[in-house]
């Protein structure tokens, strides 16, 4: 595959006046992930055509990927300004717009895209997740029905991540993400083959992520590697797409490591040379499909093994990812016939967490919002999760339990008033939602426990913050779907024992929170077992998971070690 950048630098020496070609430049670099070239090239193009709308909608983007967010907004603004006919660069303005916190700016330049192109399901599915996380529900079986009827026409490659909201099958799912994985596909190049390894050599194992420090990753795997340390026998190593936030997590997690590689900001193809540099022998994708990942980096192949884990709750569809490390609750057999990747499942839960946390005592309930009496329901999972049917379930529980309220993170914009509006129609006063901004994790860990009971989310679960919940004494039911995204609360449960809490449908959800809601006693007690079961379960047994993690990722070095291809790696039940 030849580089597009190779040709027009050549063009541009004979022609440097040439202000398009620096475009499209620009352009190409941005792809490769080269946020500076991208600049360098956008800039030159400017200097010959003032104001020229695709150059500053490619200045925005490289300022945005460089983490300039307002920087970015009044480039995106001018080109915008220049051409408010061209629906790209007002989606690049409204993805500008949602990182300096414009929230409601940012909806109506998704919506003026839309209205340019009503045909273009791309653009149907920016809007549509925007106003999922907005939770303003206009439209919303119409903008779904565009996007999933594109994605099984195979008309666009619509974000894998935002498509998990949408209700879609399993299958759905796949298709969704090979559209993506087929994209990246043909806009990289591979590494040759990794040299290969004596059968003796120690493991080496590589973790990629834009989310090692202050960040549900960070806070979900710094204890397991500081037990996979502790234990010895393969080496740890941290590639950190995200710079340092000089976090207490980012600390910790340098500690555990053998070497955490800051590759932020760097190109694509510099990045995936770092991997292989390193040794590799498996990597572990912890970003997937979600934003801030790095696809392109896993379709140059820098690692013999790949694996998706943790992060992405789906499948990559991705040619590239050997295998998706799971367990048997979330992952059951029958479903990995919809995951292209081959499945390794852990003897227990895949998902593991910061054990040495130590919930603190917190503030009042006043302080935090809450009446001083009546029962407390919760839902801290983000505002795309709650859609109408979630959260029309969670007013019929506070329907039915006088004096109760729910508890919720807030939202973006005017989506706390949405919802609250939205209680309204339903017939309940809007003042028994309760809304708790973001708190650093140790003030959200302690304000948790005032919460009675967490109500979880459909079609996409509660993860970290059902972990979250469970870690801090509070109990979650859940309703556990057919997808990976719907069964992680109800893996969690499983695991820890608490079976009773994953209920079949939403007549069964009502009903089992309405009834703990108005019994005290029945509350309590369940309060007590999860206590007891989150010491005596295992499922925040983070030593007992290094050895079942260090054992899975050996059985797939060596077989690749061996030039055997992947098969479906099987932990002992436990």
């Amino acid at each position: 595959m030849n580089d597009p950048r190779v040709e027009l630098r050549q063009a541009l020496q004979r022609n440097p006046g040439d202000a398009m070609a620096w475009i499209m430049l620009a352009e190409h670099e941005l792809d490769a992930g080269d946020a500076r070239g991208g600049e360098a090239a956008a800039r030159r193009a400017l200097s010959l055509r003032p104001g020229h709308p695709e150059a500053l909608a490619r200045l925005g983007r490289a300022q945005w990927m460089q983490g300039r967010r307002d920087d970015a907004v009044i480039s995106l603004r001018a080109a915008a300004h220049n051409a408010p006919q061209h629906p790209g660069i007002a989606v690049w303005l409204a993805h500008a717009l949602e990182d300096v916190g414009d929230a409601e700016g940012a909806l109506d330049a998704y919506a003026h895209a839309y209205a340019l192109a009503p045909r273009e399901p791309q653009l149907a599915a920016y809007l549509l997740a925007w106003r999922r996380k907005l939770c303003d529900w206009r439209d919303l079986d119409a903008l779904a029905g565009q996007v999933r009827d594109a994605v099984a026409r195979g008309q666009a490659s619509v974000e894998p991540f935002a498509f998990l909201s949408e209700g879609a099958s399993a299958a759905e799912q796949r298709r969704c993400a090979a559209l993506r994985a087929t994209v990246i596909a043909g806009s990289v190049r591979p590494l040759p083959a990794a040299p290969q390894k004596d059968a003796s050599a120690p493991i080496r194992v590589g973790f990629l992520s834009n989310g090692f420090g202050a960040h549900p990753t960070g806070l979900l795997i710094v204890a397991l590697l500081e037990a996979l340390r502790r234990r010895g026998g393969i080496d740890l190593h941290l590639f950190a797409l995200n710079r340092d936030d000089d976090s207490p997590i980012r600390r910790r997690l340098h500690a555990a490591a053998n070497a955490l590689h800051d590759v932020a900001m760097q190109p694509h193809a510099q990045v995936a040379a770092a991997i292989r540099h390193a040794g590799i022998d498996v990597l572990f994708d912890l970003r997937g499909w979600g934003g801030g990942g790095a696809p392109e980096v896993l379709a140059m192949r820098p690692a013999p093994v790949q694996v998706n884990w943790l992060a992405y709750p789906g499948t990559s569809a991705a040619p590239w990812i050997d295998y998706v490390l799971a367990d048997r609750y979330v992952l059951p057999e029958a479903l990995s016939a919809d995951f292209s990747e081959t499945v390794a499942w852990l003897p227990r839960c895949f998902q593991p967490s910061d054990t040495t946390r130590e919930p603190a005592t917190p503030p009042s309930r006043g302080e935090c919002g809450l009446p001083e009496q009546g029962v407390v329901f919760c839902c801290f999972n983000n505002s795309y999760k709650l859609n109408p049917r979630s959260v029309a379930r969670a007013l019929a529980v506070l329907r039915g339990v006088p004096g109760s309220v729910l508890w919720l993170l807030s939202g973006p914009g005017r989506a706390d008033q949405r919802l609250r509006d939205f209680a309204s129609s339903q017939g309940i006063a809007s003042e028994r939602l309760v809304f708790m901004r973001k708190q650093p994790h140790a003030d959200y860990l302690a304000r948790l426990r005032h919460a009675d009971l967490f109500l979880d989310t459909d079609p996409y679960n509660a993860h970290t913050t059902a972990s979250d919940a469970i870690w801090a004494g509070c109990p979650v039911l859940t309703c556990p779907g057919a997808t990976f995204a719907a069964r992680v609360a109800g893996s969690l449960n499983h695991h820890l024992g608490l079976e009773s809490m994953n209920v079949a449908d939403d007549d069964a959800f009502v009903a089992r929170a309405v009834a703990l809601g108005n019994d005290p006693t029945a509350l309590q007690a369940l309060r007590n077992e999860l206590a007891a079961r989150r010491n005596d379960s295992g499922l925040f047994d983070m030593d007992g998971f290094a050895v079942d993690f260090a054992a899975m990722t050996m059985a797939m070095a060596r077989r690749q070690r061996k030039g055997e291809a992947p098969t479906p790696l099987r932990g002992p039940a436990r």
